[in-house]
């Protein structure tokens, strides 16, 4: 289980029933959050007893990540294999499966779709209730049988990735570094997706995306792949190499030297 040392106002830890109870209560003592009723007017990590959730007030429904079912297999199903603009923008062809590293890990969705094209890729993500989240998620998978292998190349880091990747030893550099910054979104806008507007208020403003760039550049083997909005600035002011776009997204990718 992931684990963090910081601790933060106003987000506890709970259950939704009896049964669930002690589960919850290790997972906030490792977490080091309290645990408390379920209460709709704060953020809540929930264990239930399907798997654990985040509650948040005017989110609506609870999120929580499954990789088997919804919006993860329908990518692994239709997303079109290497021919995608994700998987070109790694470097995915015949005869190259790089190993990855995704320094903002987020709800793993993209880390997915590379670990089903046969990728070895190692998630980052710094935030503990979003890590405990991804966490859960693999977890149940690994009882899969049609994803099993998938999740088989998916590890889960629970880290800041500037810190991670400074700590990496030469033999552990990975092939291609993956990067989603957040980036501004219209808050209260209804275009803006429940689970996007639950990562702002989690992560805060983006504070730190030019220097991880500089320092996925000094550790990546092949290339850094910056996953942006068509319309947004380089991150860093840094031209990429080159650029791949789909229809909403662009990928930046700055090719080691």
């Amino acid at each position: 289980m992931v684990n963090s040392s910081a601790m933060t106002d106003n987000i506890t830890v709970s259950s939704d029933s009896a049964i669930s109870e002690s589960k919850a209560k290790e997972l906030a003592l490792a977490l080091n959050y309290p645990f408390s009723i379920l209460n709709s007017n704060q953020i809540q990590l929930v264990v239930t007893q399907q798997h654990i959730e985040i509650r948040a007030p005017d989110l609506g429904n609870p999120i929580f990540i499954d990789f088997e079912q919804g919006k993860n297999a329908h990518r692994r199903q239709f997303g079109g294999g290497r021919g995608q603009p994700l998987a070109k923008a790694i470097g995915l062809k015949k005869g190259a499966t790089p190993t990855i590293i995704d320094a903002t890990a987020g709800f793993g969705r993209d880390a997915f779709v590379l670990a089903n094209l046969g990728c070895q890729i190692t998630l980052i993500e710094k935030n503990p209730l979003i890590a405990t989240l991804l966490d859960d998620a693999l977890y149940r998978a690994q009882d899969s049988c049609e994803i099993r292998d998938v999740i088989s190349r998916m590890s889960l880091i629970n880290n800041d990735a500037v810190h991670y990747l400074t700590q990496l030893k030469d033999n552990e550099y990975p092939d291609v570094i993956y990067m989603d910054p957040m980036y501004p979104s219209r808050e209260k806008s209804a275009l803006v997706k429940k689970d996007m507007r639950l990562l702002h208020q989690l992560a805060g403003p983006d504070t730190d995306s030019a220097e991880l760039l500089i320092t996925a550049q000094a550790i990546a083997k092949k290339r850094v792949v910056v996953k942006r909005p068509k319309s947004a600035d380089f991150v860093g002011e840094q031209k990429p190499t080159t650029t791949i776009e789909s229809k909403n997204t662009r990928y930046d990718v700055y090719v080691s030297s």
